[in-house]
């Protein structure tokens, strides 16, 4: 089974989704976003040849995942949008990047490929305010001099279901369009005030797929492996970056983490010349003191190997490892913060 065909069954069957072979064989386990699944699944099936130790992950979204986890319930939760130090340290846990991807406008415009048109974050904010409706707009000639732009009225596709992908991006839009901000804001569900809404990533790319003039927004793995046409956007420095593991890995590497507390750190329009502005990353959570300690022990072991042995494995299926500083700095806290 690919990444897209566990994100599809994911999206239809939410549960526990068993990575090792027998039941009795499972000895970690964890809950949340359903962003790292196919990472954490293949990792893990890994992680059990060589170890024989096997790990369950329910993926059933960020907020699910921390009421696992706060509930202690499992080993270990999982969030697409980091906790903030202070609720970190009323709930006693400790909260560290695992892996890093990004989100990827889309579009259905006559004529127009991947990569061919460049959006700024306050163009595609004005967009889904319904400021700019038609795709000759001025705004969007401007930015695009060389291409044939249609007449044809806006789409907007939004997830009508609430995800880290819709955390991300109206995050990146509050940030680059401060209307943006004051009227809709960032949150993993907001009020969209124009377009199509549409379930999941699958849903967001079909609608799109199918409605001419459409925009939308997908997590980078759809949209490259399902060949849709993407939109390079301009970053914090001002220039147009296409979306890649380069840029992607630009965006991290340029985050000052170091002086982040709890590593709450959104990803989203990063300094640096490649970065791309819509890049996010799947934090882990577990408690400082364990209720387990030897469950939490068996899971640091299985996150470290994964940071030693994990790269290429996420990078097959269109993830980003973290950098080795960054991984340096979550090291340490592991040595500082749990007991």
């Amino acid at each position: 089974m690919n990444v897209l065909s566990a994100k599809r069954m994911l999206l239809t069957a939410v549960g526990a989704v068993a990575f090792a072979g027998s039941a009795h064989a499972i000895d970690i386990s964890g809950a949340g976003a359903t962003f790292p699944y196919p990472v954490y699944s293949k990792w893990a099936d890994a992680y059990k040849q060589q170890t024989g130790v096997g790990l369950n992950y329910q993926s059933i979204g960020s907020g699910g995942g921390i009421k696992q986890i706060k509930a202690k319930t499992v080993t270990f939760g999982a969030s697409d949008m980091p906790l903030e130090a202070k609720d970190l340290q009323q709930a006693g846990l400790v909260q560290f990047p695992m892996i890093i991807g990004g989100v990827v406008p889309v579009v259905n415009v006559k004529g127009v490929s991947g990569g061919q048109m460049v959006l700024d974050g306050a163009t595609v904010a004005a967009i889904y305010l319904g400021e700019i409706t038609k795709w000759n707009d001025s705004r969007i000639r401007k930015a695009n001099p060389k291409l044939a732009l249609p007449a044809t009225a806006i789409a907007p596709v939004y997830r009508s279901d609430g995800s880290g992908t819709n955390f991300l991006f109206s995050n990146y839009l509050s940030s680059a369009y401060p209307k943006f901000l004051s009227t809709i804001g960032a949150n993993t569900s907001v009020q969209w005030p124009v377009g199509i809404g549409a379930k999941g990533n699958e849903g967001v790319a079909n609608m799109t797929a199918q409605t001419d003039g459409a925009i939308g927004y997908v997590e980078y793995a759809y949209a490259k492996q399902n060949k849709m046409a993407y939109v390079d956007l301009v970053n914090a420095a001002g220039n147009a970056v296409a979306p890649n593991a380069e840029s992607f890995q630009a965006a991290a590497a340029n985050a000052d983490w170091a002086h982040a507390p709890g590593y709450h750190l959104i990803l989203t329009n990063q300094p640096g010349a490649k970065s791309w502005p819509i890049t996010g990353a799947s934090f882990i959570l577990l408690y400082s003191t364990p209720p387990d300690p030897a469950a939490t022990a068996t899971a640091l072991k299985f996150f470290d190997w994964a940071y030693k042995n994990g790269g290429k494995m996420a990078a097959d299926l269109d993830y980003v490892p973290l950098p080795d500083s960054l991984i340096k700095l979550v090291r340490a806290t592991w040595k500082a913060e749990i007991k």
